[in-house]
């Protein structure tokens, strides 16, 4: 399903089709660094991913991480949507892209659509950031979104300090 389309982007509900994609993705050298190892080492990895992840979250919450993809030719380039975690009150906006798509404005463009499609068909009034100190590049998006550094907090699951921003509708 289509979520929005913006001047360059289109932006999808990802897939179990898109395994090969996530494979590359989610060991690309940035999320390694700042998301995480999430195991994912082939392609039933990146299907299991897929199904436990964004597929769950779409059927449990209505929303998810999403595919996002040039609008002209459909080349898959990253992720971006809201996750709902246990561990806080608002869901987080979440974005990651390949490297060779990184620093060309895609990041702003499709979480601004992406915050604009939440706000709209979820009504959500808060949206949160969840950040490494150490990644400038996601910190510099978060606020030019519009979000606000609220606190240092140390994430229970990972045992990170962790940089948490806030938008309120």
């Amino acid at each position: 399903m289509v979520i929005t389309i913006t001047e360059r982007l289109l932006v999808r509900e990802l897939s179990v089709s898109d395994a090969s994609f996530i494979l590359e993705l989610v060991n690309s050298p940035s999320w390694l660094k700042f998301i995480g190892d999430r195991g994912v080492k082939n392609l039933d990895d990146a299907k299991a991913y897929l199904k436990n992840g964004p597929l769950k979250s779409y059927d449990n919450n209505g929303f998810g991480l999403y595919w996002v993809g040039l609008r002209e030719s459909n080349t898959p380039i990253g992720m971006c949507g809201v996750i709902k975690r246990v561990d806080f009150e608002s869901p987080d906006i979440g974005f990651a892209f390949l490297p060779e798509y990184e620093g060309k404005g895609f990041g702003f463009e499709s979480a601004s659509a992406i915050l604009d499609y939440c706000k709209t068909e979820f009504h959500l009034k808060k949206i949160l950031g969840i950040t490494l100190e150490a990644n400038t590049a996601s910190i510099r998006l978060l606020e030019k979104l519009g979000l606000t550094f609220e606190k240092k907090f140390i994430y229970e699951s990972t045992k990170e300090e962790l940089l948490l921003y806030a938008l309120n509708y």
